[in-house]
Protein backbone atom coordinates (compact mmCIF):
# COMPACT_ATOMS: atom_id res chain seq x y z
CA UNK A 1 0.00 0.00 0.00
CA UNK A 2 2.90 2.15 1.19
CA UNK A 3 4.72 1.52 -1.96
CA UNK A 4 1.92 2.25 -4.30
CA UNK A 5 1.08 5.30 -2.78
CA UNK A 6 4.35 6.54 -2.71
CA UNK A 7 4.36 6.29 -6.89
CA UNK A 8 0.45 7.91 -7.25
CA UNK A 9 2.55 11.01 -4.94
CA UNK A 10 5.43 10.76 -7.69
CA UNK A 11 3.70 11.25 -10.51
CA UNK A 12 1.62 14.02 -9.84
CA UNK A 13 3.89 16.28 -11.97
CA UNK A 14 3.08 14.42 -15.18
CA UNK A 15 1.35 16.83 -17.90
CA UNK A 16 -1.55 14.39 -18.14
CA UNK A 17 -2.35 14.77 -14.34
CA UNK A 18 -1.55 18.13 -14.34
CA UNK A 19 -4.01 18.26 -16.88
CA UNK A 20 -6.84 16.99 -14.92
CA UNK A 21 -5.88 19.06 -11.69
CA UNK A 22 -6.12 22.24 -13.46
CA UNK A 23 -9.32 20.94 -15.09
CA UNK A 24 -10.86 20.60 -11.63
CA UNK A 25 -9.89 23.77 -10.18
CA UNK A 26 -10.67 26.23 -12.52
CA UNK A 27 -14.31 24.74 -12.56
CA UNK A 28 -14.54 24.95 -9.19
CA UNK A 29 -13.22 28.68 -9.05
CA UNK A 30 -16.22 29.34 -11.74
CA UNK A 31 -18.40 27.81 -9.34
CA UNK A 32 -17.37 30.02 -6.39
CA UNK A 33 -17.24 33.34 -8.67
CA UNK A 34 -20.45 32.73 -10.44
CA UNK A 35 -22.30 31.30 -7.14
CA UNK A 36 -21.64 34.38 -4.84
CA UNK A 37 -22.12 36.49 -7.74
CA UNK A 38 -25.69 35.50 -8.84
CA UNK A 39 -26.79 35.52 -5.11
CA UNK A 40 -25.48 38.95 -4.66
CA UNK A 41 -27.29 39.82 -8.04
CA UNK A 42 -30.22 38.00 -6.58
CA UNK A 43 -30.61 40.29 -3.42
CA UNK A 44 -30.06 43.47 -4.50
CA UNK A 45 -33.25 43.01 -6.20
CA UNK A 46 -34.71 42.26 -2.88
CA UNK A 47 -36.43 45.18 -1.15
CA UNK A 48 -38.26 44.99 2.41
CA UNK A 49 -40.51 48.50 2.61
CA UNK A 50 -39.71 50.39 5.56
CA UNK A 51 -36.35 48.36 6.68
CA UNK A 52 -33.13 49.53 4.71
CA UNK A 53 -31.25 48.71 7.02
CA UNK A 54 -32.64 45.03 6.90
CA UNK A 55 -32.71 45.29 3.34
CA UNK A 56 -28.63 46.24 3.17
CA UNK A 57 -27.70 43.27 5.96
CA UNK A 58 -30.34 40.42 3.86
CA UNK A 59 -27.84 41.51 1.18
CA UNK A 60 -24.37 41.48 2.86
CA UNK A 61 -25.36 38.29 5.21
CA UNK A 62 -26.53 36.47 1.50
CA UNK A 63 -23.40 37.31 -0.17
CA UNK A 64 -21.69 36.00 2.51
CA UNK A 65 -23.49 32.98 2.78
CA UNK A 66 -23.17 32.24 -0.83
CA UNK A 67 -19.13 32.87 -0.64
CA UNK A 68 -18.71 30.47 2.52
CA UNK A 69 -20.91 27.58 1.19
CA UNK A 70 -18.77 27.79 -2.23
CA UNK A 71 -15.59 27.76 -0.45
CA UNK A 72 -17.22 24.51 1.70
CA UNK A 73 -17.86 22.75 -1.87
CA UNK A 74 -14.75 23.66 -3.64
CA UNK A 75 -12.78 20.44 -2.66
CA UNK A 76 -16.07 18.39 -3.44
CA UNK A 77 -16.34 20.15 -6.91
CA UNK A 78 -12.68 19.74 -7.74
CA UNK A 79 -13.20 16.15 -7.03
CA UNK A 80 -16.73 16.07 -9.11
CA UNK A 81 -15.00 17.64 -12.33
CA UNK A 82 -11.88 15.37 -12.03
CA UNK A 83 -13.77 12.54 -11.87
CA UNK A 84 -14.73 12.92 -15.18
CA UNK A 85 -11.40 12.66 -16.35
CA UNK A 86 -10.00 9.79 -14.50
CA UNK A 87 -9.77 7.49 -17.45
CA UNK A 88 -7.35 9.48 -18.59
CA UNK A 89 -4.80 9.44 -15.01
CA UNK A 90 -5.59 5.60 -15.29
CA UNK A 91 -3.73 5.65 -18.74
CA UNK A 92 -0.88 7.58 -17.80
CA UNK A 93 0.16 5.91 -14.98
CA UNK A 94 -0.20 2.59 -16.98
CA UNK A 95 2.17 4.16 -19.20
CA UNK A 96 4.85 5.21 -17.09
CA UNK A 97 4.72 1.59 -14.59
CA UNK A 98 3.03 -0.68 -16.88
CA UNK A 99 3.96 -0.11 -20.94
CA UNK A 100 3.50 -4.01 -21.60
CA UNK A 101 -0.11 -3.81 -21.27
CA UNK A 102 -0.83 -2.47 -24.17
CA UNK A 103 -4.23 -1.26 -25.56
CA UNK A 104 -7.12 -1.04 -22.77
CA UNK A 105 -10.22 -2.87 -22.87
CA UNK A 106 -12.69 -1.27 -25.36
CA UNK A 107 -16.25 -0.40 -23.13
CA UNK A 108 -19.59 -0.20 -24.74
CA UNK A 109 -21.12 3.47 -24.12
CA UNK A 110 -23.96 1.65 -21.92
CA UNK A 111 -21.03 0.57 -19.44
CA UNK A 112 -19.01 3.69 -19.44
CA UNK A 113 -22.20 6.24 -18.73
CA UNK A 114 -23.13 3.71 -16.16
CA UNK A 115 -19.56 3.93 -14.06
CA UNK A 116 -18.88 7.29 -14.39
CA UNK A 117 -22.53 7.77 -13.30
CA UNK A 118 -22.19 5.59 -10.09
CA UNK A 119 -19.09 6.83 -9.50
CA UNK A 120 -20.44 10.43 -9.20
CA UNK A 121 -23.58 9.07 -7.02
CA UNK A 122 -20.68 7.83 -4.64
CA UNK A 123 -18.69 11.26 -4.55
CA UNK A 124 -21.88 12.86 -3.74
CA UNK A 125 -22.77 10.51 -1.10
CA UNK A 126 -19.03 10.80 0.33
CA UNK A 127 -19.57 14.62 1.07
CA UNK A 128 -22.48 14.18 2.52
CA UNK A 129 -21.87 12.01 5.02
CA UNK A 130 -18.29 14.00 5.45
CA UNK A 131 -20.72 16.48 6.88
CA UNK A 132 -22.57 14.24 8.90
CA UNK A 133 -19.68 13.13 10.12
CA UNK A 134 -18.09 17.04 10.84
CA UNK A 135 -21.21 17.55 13.21
CA UNK A 136 -20.57 13.98 15.11
CA UNK A 137 -17.51 14.33 17.36
CA UNK A 138 -17.49 10.92 19.15
CA UNK A 139 -14.50 8.52 17.79
CA UNK A 140 -17.10 5.95 16.80
CA UNK A 141 -18.75 7.93 14.13
CA UNK A 142 -15.02 8.66 12.60
CA UNK A 143 -14.29 4.67 12.39
CA UNK A 144 -18.02 4.57 11.00
CA UNK A 145 -17.11 6.71 8.30
CA UNK A 146 -14.28 5.85 7.04
CA UNK A 147 -15.24 2.16 7.42
CA UNK A 148 -18.45 2.70 5.29
CA UNK A 149 -16.64 5.09 2.98
CA UNK A 150 -13.42 3.07 2.61
CA UNK A 151 -15.94 0.32 1.37
CA UNK A 152 -17.39 2.87 -1.23
CA UNK A 153 -14.69 4.60 -2.41
CA UNK A 154 -12.43 0.67 -2.35
CA UNK A 155 -15.27 -0.21 -5.01
CA UNK A 156 -15.77 2.48 -7.03
CA UNK A 157 -12.31 3.41 -7.51
CA UNK A 158 -11.29 -1.07 -7.76
CA UNK A 159 -13.86 -1.37 -10.75
CA UNK A 160 -13.20 2.07 -12.67
CA UNK A 161 -9.45 1.16 -12.89
CA UNK A 162 -10.28 -3.07 -13.36
CA UNK A 163 -12.52 -2.51 -15.95
CA UNK A 164 -9.98 -1.19 -17.93
CA UNK A 165 -8.37 -4.43 -18.63
CA UNK A 166 -11.53 -7.41 -17.98
CA UNK A 167 -14.99 -7.12 -17.67
CA UNK A 168 -17.24 -6.03 -15.12
CA UNK A 169 -17.87 -9.87 -13.82
CA UNK A 170 -14.36 -10.32 -13.82
CA UNK A 171 -13.68 -7.24 -12.29
CA UNK A 172 -16.27 -7.74 -9.69
CA UNK A 173 -15.23 -11.14 -8.96
CA UNK A 174 -11.55 -10.17 -8.34
CA UNK A 175 -12.83 -7.31 -5.97
CA UNK A 176 -14.91 -9.86 -3.85
CA UNK A 177 -11.74 -12.26 -3.51
CA UNK A 178 -9.37 -9.42 -1.99
CA UNK A 179 -12.18 -7.82 -0.36
CA UNK A 180 -10.62 -6.93 2.68
CA UNK A 181 -7.20 -5.36 0.84
CA UNK A 182 -9.61 -2.91 -1.26
CA UNK A 183 -11.29 -1.71 1.72
CA UNK A 184 -8.22 -0.97 3.32
CA UNK A 185 -7.12 0.99 -0.25
CA UNK A 186 -10.18 2.63 0.36
CA UNK A 187 -9.68 3.72 3.72
CA UNK A 188 -6.13 5.36 1.96
CA UNK A 189 -8.21 7.19 -0.14
CA UNK A 190 -10.88 8.45 2.34
CA UNK A 191 -8.30 9.68 4.57
CA UNK A 192 -6.74 11.53 1.88
CA UNK A 193 -9.87 13.16 0.86
CA UNK A 194 -10.54 14.12 4.89
CA UNK A 195 -7.28 15.95 4.80
CA UNK A 196 -7.22 19.70 3.67
CA UNK A 197 -5.54 21.19 0.50
CA UNK A 198 -4.88 17.17 -0.28
CA UNK A 199 -7.95 16.68 -0.58
CA UNK A 200 -8.04 19.05 -4.13
CA UNK A 201 -5.58 16.06 -5.10
CA UNK A 202 -7.70 13.04 -3.95
CA UNK A 203 -9.57 12.00 -7.20
CA UNK A 204 -6.08 11.75 -8.89
CA UNK A 205 -4.22 10.40 -6.23
CA UNK A 206 -6.73 7.41 -5.54
CA UNK A 207 -7.00 6.26 -9.20
CA UNK A 208 -3.41 6.44 -9.71
CA UNK A 209 -2.89 4.55 -6.33
CA UNK A 210 -5.79 2.12 -7.41
CA UNK A 211 -4.05 1.42 -10.24
CA UNK A 212 -0.73 -0.39 -8.83
CA UNK A 213 -3.25 -1.72 -6.22
CA UNK A 214 -5.45 -3.31 -9.03
CA UNK A 215 -1.91 -4.54 -10.93
CA UNK A 216 -0.62 -5.96 -8.02
CA UNK A 217 -3.94 -8.15 -7.23
CA UNK A 218 -4.09 -9.26 -10.72
CA UNK A 219 -0.55 -10.50 -11.17
CA UNK A 220 -1.60 -12.99 -8.48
Amino acid sequence: MLSALSKAFGQLGDPAIRRVLWIGVIAALALIVGLTAGVTWALTNVEIAGFAWVTELLQWLGGFAALVISIFMFPAVVGLVSSLFLESVAEAVENRHYPALGAPRRQGLGETIWTALRFLLVLILFNLLALVASLIVPPLSLVFFYVVNGYLLGREYFELVAQRRMDPKAATELRRRYRWRVVTAGVVIAILVSIPIVNLLAPVLGTAFMVHVYQRLAAR
